[in-house]
């Protein structure tokens, strides 16, 4: 069975130059399947839930964290990205865990970017590939 991931964003990503970076980096995550949800919010655990409060992570840590959580869940994540008012509290209560990009803040479509660089950069960890030197 494949690595897969669902995330969840509010609405369609419409800048062209973030969609060209989304398609690069689901390109480049081949064995991973990327599943995308614009208009409904996971209804149970376990997802991941981004948010500013969250735990943050080194980019190396969080690929630990990321290969963890696969082993953990059937090779299966999810991750649930707010809008620009964020995401409502009770989903967040819900999560399994929650977690942030960074201390700034960035769009609910940039977000989504950095997201899967990260995610890109996580693998490439693991791997032990030279493209996070």
């Amino acid at each position: 069975m494949g690595l897969k991931i669902k995330i969840f964003s509010p609405g369609k990503t419409k800048e062209k130059w973030l969609q060209e970076g989304l398609a690069e980096y689901e390109k480049r995550l081949g064995g991973i399947e990327i599943e995308w949800d614009y208009k409904t919010l996971p209804q149970k655990a376990p997802f991941i839930c981004l948010d500013p409060r969250g735990k943050s992570y080194s980019s190396t840590t969080f690929s630990e964290f990321l290969y963890k959580e696969f082993e953990k869940e059937g090779s299966r994540l999810t991750f649930v990205i707010g809008d620009a008012d964020g995401l409502p509290s009770h989903l967040l209560e819900k999560a399994s865990h929650v977690i942030t990009l960074s201390k700034l803040t960035f769009t609910h479509q940039l977000a989504r970017l950095i997201l899967l660089e990260q995610i890109y950069r996580a693998t490439q960890i693991y791997h032990n590939t030279p493209y996070h030197k």
